[in-house]
């Protein structure tokens, strides 16, 4: 990049017609980079076609280059070939020049609050009320990963608030922003350690702790199962909000980290893939005990026998 990239100011918006139900998954993809963060529709965009959604993010000017473009246009290449799924095949973002703007701010704009069991999930600066029996999860919009909304975060979310139990321990594998380790502590749990392979997860999740004022009892970590170590094993609770494929080859991991008697919760399993996920979690101990399926997706909840 010369010095006069360096000088552009504004943003190139990335539009992207996916199919109805595959928003959260596809703004994952094209925030976690060259993107800065992405939001499911908004007003100001045409109708999309009928049984589609958009997905918009953005590219900072002074970013934009053939190769950033290219490596866009992989990422959704290879989510469908990763999820396995034939209808994200095909998909094609498009490329526009927009003034510059706070990017953050106007998806902030965008946000509405959101419940999820006893959860009212807000940003920072929500000045709203709370039902009885609520409790707050703030997070921060125009991160690089998901709102929360999508199918398998929300049934997660809803078992964190039947199962975790004050003390509890808990590993979330995949952790992203963090959501799911910061509302098992919001729920009681001791500790909660989340890692991701993503640079970008550790300091998003430690802001969303800190924003929550669970920081003390969550800790996240860079990498994969390597950055585990000796003492974390035996924990009382695992959540892997995952790719399926992921799920059944890290099953025997999954199961080596959790106590005997402990529950796990694994999503982002498509109805296609069940069988064999079921399957590699069983033949490892870990016993499914019950299948939660929203929309094309289903959650697997069970124990280590």
């Amino acid at each position: 990049m010369n010095e006069s990239d360096q000088d552009k100011t504004g943003w190139v918006e990335v539009l992207v017609q996916v199919p109805c139900g595959w928003g959260e998954l596809m703004a994952e993809v094209l925030a976690a980079g060259p993107c800065r963060s992405a939001v499911i529709g908004g007003d100001d965009l045409p109708e999309p076609e009928a049984g589609r959604e958009w997905v918009r993010s953005a590219l900072a000017l002074a970013e934009d280059s053939v190769e950033a473009r290219s490596t866009i246009c992989s990422a959704l290449r290879n989510l469908a070939e990763t999820a396995g799924i034939d209808e994200l095949r095909g998909l094609e973002p498009g490329f526009r020049e927009i003034p510059d703007e706070d990017w953050s701010g106007a998806w902030r704009k965008s946000w509405r609050p959101f419940r999820v069991g006893s959860l009212c999930v807000v940003t920072p600066d929500w000045d709203g009320e709370l039902r009885a029996g609520e409790r707050r999860l703030a997070l921060i919009p125009g991160g690089t990963f998901g709102t929360g909304r999508h199918a398998t975060t929300r049934t997660c979310m809803r078992l964190i608030q039947e199962r975790v139990k004050a003390g509890d321990r808990v590993l979330d594998i995949g952790t992203g922003t963090g959501i799911l380790a910061v509302t098992s502590a919001l729920f009681g749990a001791a500790s909660a350690i989340g890692f991701d392979i993503d640079p970008a997860s550790r300091p998003a999740a430690r802001e969303i702790a800190r924003e929550n004022g669970v920081a003390e009892r969550c800790e996240f970590r860079h990498g994969g199962f390597e950055v585990l170590d000796e003492d974390d094993f035996e924990f009382d609770a695992l959540l892997a909000n995952l790719y399926s494929d992921l799920i059944q080859l890290h099953a025997v991991e999954l199961s080596a980290r959790l106590r005997t008697g402990g529950w796990f919760a694994v999503s982002g399993c498509p109805i296609h893939h069940l069988a064999p996920t079921r399957t590699s979690l069983e033949a490892v101990g870990l016993s499914v005990t019950e299948v939660h399926a929203r929309g094309r997706w289903n959650t697997l909840e069970g124990y280590k026998s």
